[in-house]
């Protein structure tokens, strides 16, 4: 398929893989309105249950390490189906959960589910696709992935005054088995035999050291990763920022949520199109570039007290934006010459992006302020490291290392 045509017309394969990368948001933006709901149901305190979203990437991000390898040993298919049935199962413990310890428990084995949702899609776009194609396919990816942000907190909204906050997490069972019945009868297996990798101890090590060790890659993955980061902040932090701060009421808080994703839509299909006629990495350095200029705004109005609702929310839809360009275009660079050990390539690049998410989703829980300051001082912070790691990457694929 050439690279006009992908921009055209999206195959049924890639809306698959698509539809099994929204797990992961809809997981975490689904339940964010009812975070207020959870506090008072289960006796709990504002950072216990913002922890519950830092357990949830603290575990997918574990967990990518661990079907990369089996990807590549045992194939796309089967450990997607795997994952899926994990998650299905942990959404109903969630569902019935009583105790903000128990709650956090759940997620985090729902995270180790809901991750092959992350790992096998992108190993199965470049099975198929070549550098710049896998680009755009990671853009269309995000059009698909951006619905998410836009529905889940909304729907989300409406189900907490239908049937509470239980009511969401039954929704996500509900979408888990759909997928798994969607990806046993529709998904074939791309991993042609011959890149089979043994699941061998000591060559999944060897793999993984010579990731590390790969300047480019690494560099790649850390500015993509960092940049995640940002949206974990931003995903964790909003509720406290526009509920409890600028008092959004939570059935409205979706639709601003909703106006910031709206802004990683459209941008990441300006990428795609983009890339017809521009490389991935001089989109790369515009996008992160321009994302440091507006977080730094946006903290520079934090510090003068002078960030309303509306500048908040532009600086936010300012700083989505950009990652509709950041992500895709990062993480194609980084696997562009990964063909031999894409598994755990993948899950390498996905574990630093959740793990940095974690941290900064904990910074974010333990930093109490009146302010939007925390949300702000992250993300500018995130966007300056992505900055930094992404000027790194090119200086490390000029240098042919």
């Amino acid at each position: 398929m050439s690279s006009r045509q992908l921009t055209r017309t999206i195959p049924g394969w890639l809306l698959l893989m698509g539809a099994l990368t929204a797990l992961g948001p809809l997981a975490i933006d689904m339940y964010l309105p009812s975070f207020p709901a959870i506090v008072e149901g289960l006796g709990a305190t504002q950072g216990e249950v913002e922890r519950t979203l830092a357990s949830y990437l603290l575990g997918m991000g574990v967990a990518q390490i661990i079907y990369g390898p089996l990807a590549d040993r045992y194939g796309r298919k089967k450990p997607l189906m795997a994952g899926l049935t994990i998650f299905t199962i942990a959404s109903v413990a969630c569902a019935f959960s009583n105790d903000i310890e128990h709650l956090t428990l759940w997620r985090i084995v729902q995270a180790l589910g809901g991750a092959a949702g992350i790992v096998v899609p992108r190993a199965v776009v470049r099975d198929n696709l070549d550098t710049r194609d896998a680009a755009k396919a990671l853009s269309l990816l995000l059009l698909i992935m951006g619905v998410m942000p836009i529905l889940g907190p909304i729907l989300g909204g409406q189900m907490l005054f239908i049937a509470g906050w239980r009511g969401i997490f039954g929704i996500m069972a509900a979408v888990g088995v759909l997928l798994l019945v969607m990806t046993l009868r529709n998904m074939q297996e791309s991993l042609p035999p011959e890149k089979v990798v043994p699941l061998r101890i000591g060559t999944i090590a060897r793999n993984y050291w010579g990731l590390l060790r790969d300047r480019e890659f690494i560099c790649y993955a850390l500015a993509g990763g960092i940049g995640g980061a940002g949206i974990f902040t931003y995903i964790s932090g909003s509720p406290r920022v526009l509920i409890n701060i600028y008092g959004v009421e939570p059935q409205y808080f979706g639709f601003l949520f909703g106006l910031c994703a709206a802004a990683l839509i459209f941008s990441s299909q300006l990428s795609a199109r983009l890339l017809d006629r521009h490389p991935p990495d001089r989109l790369l350095k515009v996008a992160q570039v321009s994302v440091v200029v507006v977080t730094l705004i946006g903290l520079a109005l934090t510090l003068a007290g002078w960030l309303t609702l509306p500048l908040l929310i532009l600086c936010l839809m300012g700083f989505m934006a950009s990652q509709g360009f950041v992500n895709p275009n990062a993480a194609a660079l980084a696997l562009s010459r990964q063909g031999h050990r894409l598994g755990v390539a993948s899950a390498l690049m996905g574990a630093v992006q959740l793990l940095s998410g974690t941290l900064a989703g904990v910074s974010i829980s333990h930093w109490q302020s009146d302010t939007a300051l925390p949300l702000t001082g992250i993300l500018a912070a995130c966007m300056v490291l992505s900055w930094l790691f992404g000027h790194l990457a090119r200086r490390a694929a000029a240098a042919g290392k």
